[in-house]
C-alpha cells in the first residue's frame, strides 16, 4: 500500500493518513493500535459538502427539497459501496483476523465506511481539491441514477420532511437491539414519534436498520 492505492489516482505526502483509513476497528483492537473511526467521522461531514456542493452547482433548476434527497442518495452506504468496488480498498483494508476470515473485506458496511475514512484521510493530506477530484467524478453515475429517479430511497428524509409539517411532532431513532459476532452484526432501531415508539427497523448496520424503520413508518401514514 505505502502511500498510495491505485484504484483512488491518489498519492499521499503522509503515507500515515492513508493506512490509518484503511484501518478497521478489529485489526486496531488485535494490534492495540487506532482505526479509522474519527477518520470516518470527519469523511462524513466532507462528502456531504462536497456532494451538496456540487449538486447545488450542476442543478440549478432544483430546489432544496430536491437537492436534500439527492444529497441523501449519492451519500448513502450503497453509493459508497459502489465507489469502494470501483477502487478496489478491500484489497488494501487492514482487517482483524477473524474480521478477515469471514468476508470482511467484501462487508458493504466497512467498505463504505473506509470510502469515507479515506476521503477525510486525501482531505486532511491534500486539501478540500483533492477531497473533491477524488470523490465527485466517483459518484457521477451514482449522481445520474438518483437524478433519474432509480435510486435506493432515502425513507428518512421522506419521513422527515411529512413531521415537518406539523412543528408539534417530532422523530427519533433509538438503537434498541444489536445481536451476532462483530463479522456478522444484526441491528433494531426503533423509531418513534414524539414519545411513541411506533416502529422497529433491522438491518446489518444502524443505518440501515433506521432507514427500514422509517420505511415501516412511512407505510403506517400512508406513504410509499
Amino acid at each position: 500500500m505505502d502511500n498510495t492505492i491505485p484504484g483512488t489516482g491518489y498519492t499521499f505526502n503522509d503515507a500515515g493518513l492513508l493506512r490509518l483509513a484503511m484501518t478497521h476497528s478489529s485489526y486496531a483492537n488485535e494490534n492495540k493500535g487506532i482505526c479509522n473511526e474519527r477518520l470516518e467521522f470527519l469523511g462524513d461531514s466532507v462528502l456531504n459538502m462536497l456532494a451538496a456542493e456540487h449538486l447545488y452547482t450542476a442543478y440549478p433548476e432544483l430546489p432544496e427539497g430536491e437537492l436534500t434527497k439527492l444529497r441523501a442518495s449519492v451519500v448513502c452506504e450503497t453509493s459508497l459501496y459502489t465507489v469502494a468496488l470501483a477502487a478496489d480498498l478491500g484489497k488494501y483494508l487492514l482487517l482483524g483476523r477473524g474480521e478477515d476470515a469471514n468476508g470482511g473485506r467484501n462487508r458493504a458496511s466497512i467498505l463504505a465506511d473506509a470510502t469515507e475514512a479515506l476521503i477525510a484521510a486525501i482531505y486532511l493530506d491534500g486539501g478540500l481539491e483533492a477531497a473533491r477530484e477524488f470523490i465527485i467524478p466517483r459518484l457521477q453515475e451514482n449522481i445520474k441514477t438518483a437524478v433519474a429517479g432509480r435510486f435506493l430511497k432515502d425513507y428518512k428524509t421522506s419521513l422527515q420532511e411529512i413531521v415537518q409539517k406539523n412543528r408539534e411532532e417530532t422523530i427519533r431513532y433509538e438503537l434498541t437491539a444489536q445481536s451476532g459476532p462483530d463479522h456478522d452484526k444484526r441491528f433494531s432501531v426503533t423509531l418513534y414519534l414524539n414519545s411513541n415508539p411506533i416502529a422497529v427497523g433491522e438491518g446489518k448496520s444502524k443505518k440501515e436498520a433506521e432507514q427500514n424503520a422509517a420505511r415501516k413508518g412511512l407505510e403506517l401514514m400512508g406513504e410509499r
